[in-house]
């Protein structure tokens, strides 16, 4: 028999659901923010690197634990990709396409659910979006009140996808996605730079 050396023990069959479970726990209880890769490798009992191996860093374990149907900083990428003056039907655009696709669609939906019934939830979800998308896109519009223009937007968003959704109001439900990106990219555009 070989004795078992100290420290944390080494990644075993369900070593990544263990982290996502502890992950999960503390992004709920504490939020983004207080959440440490240190504090979840802890709450596993897995050393830190092996939550390193597993995820990266803080937020890919945050897209992980949260089931996000998209990465948040490939949002941020593929919006901020091309000129401001098409920010916003680039905005518009990629949102639609993630809760168009079935699988993106029904993750949406649970996540949407949660936020506005969740304090906790919602706030995990603010502090998490803020810093992977909302932050960088008020910084390419390079404007003093950014931060709120970008607000403006994301509550546009949450309307849309509360009434196409979850409210299925008509005609908003069966309107095309084209048609609505037609519509609603200038009003996103005068919210970022009208």
């Amino acid at each position: 028999m070989t004795a078992r050396s100290p420290g944390r023990r080494p990644g075993g069959p369900d070593t990544r659901g263990e982290i996502l479970r502890a992950a999960r726990e503390s992004f709920a209880g504490k939020g983004f923010a207080a959440t440490s890769i240190r504090g979840v490798a802890r709450d596993a009992g897995v050393d830190a690197a092996l939550v390193h191996h597993y995820f990266g860093g803080k937020d890919e374990l945050f897209v992980e634990a949260m089931a996000l149907p998209i990465d948040p900083r490939q949002v941020a990428a593929t919006i901020l990709d091309g000129p401001v003056d098409d920010l916003g039907r680039r905005i518009v655009t990629v949102f639609l396409g993630v809760w168009e696709s079935p699988d993106g669609q029904q993750r949406m939906k649970a996540l949407l659910r949660s936020m506005v019934s969740s304090d906790q939830v919602a706030q995990l979800m603010r502090e998490g979006l803020t810093r992977m998308v909302i932050a960088p896109v008020s910084k390419a519009l390079d404007v003093p009140d950014a931060r709120l223009r970008v607000s403006l937007v994301a509550s546009q968003l949450v309307g849309l996808a509360l009434t196409r959704y979850v409210l299925e109001l008509d005609p908003i439900t069966t309107e095309p996605a084209a048609e609505l990106v037609d519509r609603i990219a200038p009003a996103l555009q005068h919210y970022l730079t009208g």
